[in-house]
């Protein structure tokens, strides 16, 4: 209820400012024809699977090297005292501050793209995976001593299972790590995807597409979020009843 009364006032105001002589707003309706517009030439797909692609590639590699560095730093007390002024230095580096090096290093496109992804959403994730390792029952990793395991062994059999659940977790806030960076680098640099659509359109002002572009990013993001929070949800009952 509430969104359909603010998209109604948003439509009459600009409808007013419109007929004050204003163009720098257009209404809902006229966005909605502009995103039909591109959702038929194609141009809303094609950049949509661009961004999509990229950040689900960039979250792939920062999510496994998070993975593979949180459980060793989870396991190890002594290397995580040795990482930790590493990893508080770097964590805090904006990533969008990396665009220019990552420009110098990889150019434009799908490579630049990804590297940046993949630092902003390394760090998160690194933190989440340590923090859930290290609530890992003690007796779980004693068994596994007692076993004679292997690091890998132990982070397979032992581990993994143990902070399933948290895993979900630091994963969906990577996925909205990855999806707002992935848009803010295109916005900025990238002359790819749905970001650098929506300023394209914006710098030939065409304010119903822009909009109809910023609209659109919402939907996606609230869909994306959706279904990982629906495979959380599916994936905690299936590992409710195996338990």
């Amino acid at each position: 209820m509430v969104p359909a009364v603010l998209l109604l006032a948003f439509e009459l105001y600009a409808r007013h400012a419109a007929a004050l002589g204003s163009d720098a707003l257009a209404p809902v309706s006229a966005a909605v024809k502009a995103f039909a517009g591109a959702a038929m030439d194609g141009s809303l797909w094609q950049a949509t699977a661009f961004t999509l692609g990229t950040a689900a590639l960039g979250l792939l590699v920062g999510g496994a090297l998070a993975l593979a560095g949180g459980i060793a730093l989870g396991l190890s007390p002594r290397a995580a005292r040795m990482g930790f002024m590493t990893t508080e230095l770097l964590r805090t580096v904006p990533s969008v501050a990396l665009i220019p090096l990552a420009m110098l290093m990889f150019g434009f496109g799908v490579r630049m793209e990804l590297a940046i992804v993949a630092f902003a959403t390394f760090w998160p994730l690194l933190l989440l995976v340590q923090a859930a390792v290290r609530q890992v029952e003690p007796r779980l990793l004693e068994v596994s001593h007692v076993l004679g395991l292997s690091v890998h062994e132990r982070a397979v059999k032992i581990v993994l299972p143990a902070i399933a659940a948290r895993l979900f977790v630091a994963l969906r806030l990577g996925v909205a790590v990855a999806l707002v960076v992935a848009v803010t680098v295109e916005i900025a640099a990238n002359p790819h995807g749905m970001g650098y659509a929506m300023m394209i359109a914006q710098q030939s002002f065409d304010p119903a597409l822009m909009l109809a572009w910023l609209g659109w990013i919402g939907v996606v993001g609230y869909a994306v979020n959706a279904g990982m929070l629906r495979l959380q949800q599916r994936v905690a009952r299936r590992m409710g009843a195996a338990a």
